[in-house]
């Protein structure tokens, strides 16, 4: 019998150029787990129905358990020839079989094979995903518990603007990545649709029981449209994109370390095993790890296009092209993996380096904001309180003082009837006391939650 598993209609064979420029083994080979479960609900589903016996069935399961030892141990030999992962664990298994073997491919296609095998892997792939951003939020939380009581400054524009508690500014990142773990955790619904049993595209005239094999593969339910399956790969786009997502906020957190670790800000101490030095600058110590995390989003995002190039323009219902989604697919999930794994440590042994915050923090008059607000709960309209401090804060950076350092005289000309109780709003610690609001930098507001991502992660 020909290798391929379609060299019937063919009196030749397939020049070896072809074969090289079509095969898929040297990327799908990485499927040979979820190939193999698969192949074996298929198998058990067969015999059910009565189109294997109970004993032929037993000899599939176990023959695909000793294919699987044997590619654990490293021990298959590929073959572009064989095209893809499915067609090798299929002459493995044909050759421990001989017909009984032959007989597994029963109302089954590589169509609706290979998304079913891509969706298997995608659904593992979504739970160490979520068990990575956890880690990663852990270790943001236990910076907020370690940093607790530190004041930085809030910065828009990449300009102070109003003074936060360090533990509010760590718990924003725990945020970003719970809802990045949300939609992991929705995208696993549109995952967990079971694609095998759509065979080509049609569907199969033969007695398959489709709903055995969601069971046993522990889908939530049965994809409706045979039609729809094989053509099917909106779940790896919207899986894509949930990692694009992700490697934007990893690369947001990098580059803002990255202006925290300079000379200029000095806001933190990177600990020496996520840095490098230089070949030529004795004294360098360079941020790598997060310059690399930075850098490898774009190539995440770009896998993200490679798959909506891909699908654009492509009719119904499998076409070839299809084989190419497994590259974007892979390289998208190893690297937001790899991120991850450097992410957390990185985060747990990172310290703020507080006597420079401390001895800075009084700059940049994260107070006016605050100063405004006691304005307008003293009955100032809002426009004529931010006029009026407007005014206050140009005043100081002539005299080259604080808003503090102003006499309550100069307050009361920006702002006549203004009492000396001014004085309890100004400065960063008296501004940051000032706060009330609900997932603000109030003090309380910060610790509770603090409690509540704790108790959330426990």
């Amino acid at each position: 019998m020909s290798q391929k598993t379609w060299g019937g209609r063919f009196d030749g064979s397939t020049d070896a150029r072809v074969e090289a420029f079509t095969e898929s083994i040297s990327f799908d080979k990485r499927l040979y787990r979820h190939d193999i479960v698969g192949s074996q609900a298929h198998a058990r589903m067969l015999a059910e129905v009565g189109l294997l016996t109970a004993a032929e069935a037993g000899q599939i399961v176990k023959a695909l358990d000793e294919i699987g030892e044997t590619i654990e141990a490293g021990k298959m030999e590929y073959s572009i020839s064989l095209e893809d992962i499915h067609t090798h664990i299929e002459r493995a298994l044909i050759a421990k079989l001989g017909d009984v073997g032959r007989k597994l491919h029963t109302a089954r296609s590589r169509n609706d094979q290979i998304v079913t095998d891509v969706k298997l892997w995608v659904r593992d792939a979504l739970d160490d995903l979520d068990g990575l951003l956890k880690e990663l939020q852990k270790s943001f939380v236990a910076s907020a518990e370690r940093e607790q009581g530190v004041v930085i400054p809030g910065y828009t524009h990449l300009q102070r603007a109003q003074p936060v508690l360090a533990a509010h500014y760590f718990l924003a990142y725990a945020e970003k990545f719970q809802r990045d773990r949300e939609r992991l955790a929705d995208a696993r619904k549109r995952v967990n649709v079971l694609p095998l049993g759509a065979a080509a595209l049609a569907g199969t005239s033969l007695p398959i029981n489709r709903e055995s094999v969601r069971e046993k593969l522990g889908f939530d339910s049965v994809a409706r449209n045979s039609l729809d399956v094989s053509s099917d790969r909106d779940f790896l786009i919207e899986f894509v994109f949930d990692l694009s997502l992700i490697a934007t906020h990893l690369s947001g957190w990098a580059e803002e370390w990255i202006i925290w670790s300079t000379t200029e800000f000095n806001f933190v101490e990177l600990p020496d095993a996520f840095c490098t030095g230089s070949s030529i600058m004795p004294h360098k110590k360079n941020p790598d790890v997060l310059e690399l995390t930075r850098g490898k989003s774009a190539r995440v995002i770009g896998c993200l296009q490679q798959l909506f190039l891909l699908l654009k323009g492509l009719p119904l219902a499998y076409n070839r092209d299809l084989q190419e989604d497994k590259t974007a697919l892979f390289d998208a999930f190893d690297t937001v993996a790899g991120m991850l794994s450097v992410a957390a440590p990185l985060v747990a042994q990172t310290k703020l380096r507080r006597d420079v915050i401390a001895g800075r923090i009084e700059e940049g008059f994260l107070d006016a904001t605050t100063l405004m607000e006691f304005f307008i709960a003293k009955g100032v309209p809002m426009r004529s309180a931010h006029e009026a401090v407007g005014k206050l804060v140009r005043r100081c950076e002539q005299d080259r003082c604080r808003l503090s350092d102003l006499p309550t005289t100069a307050i009361e000309e920006a702002c006549p009837g203004i009492g000396s109780e001014i004085r309890n709003v100004l400065g960063v610690a008296n501004s940051l006391a000032a706060f009330k609001s609900y997932g603000s930098t109030a003090p309380a507001e910060v610790e509770r939650q603090l409690r509540g991502w704790q108790e959330r992660l426990a």
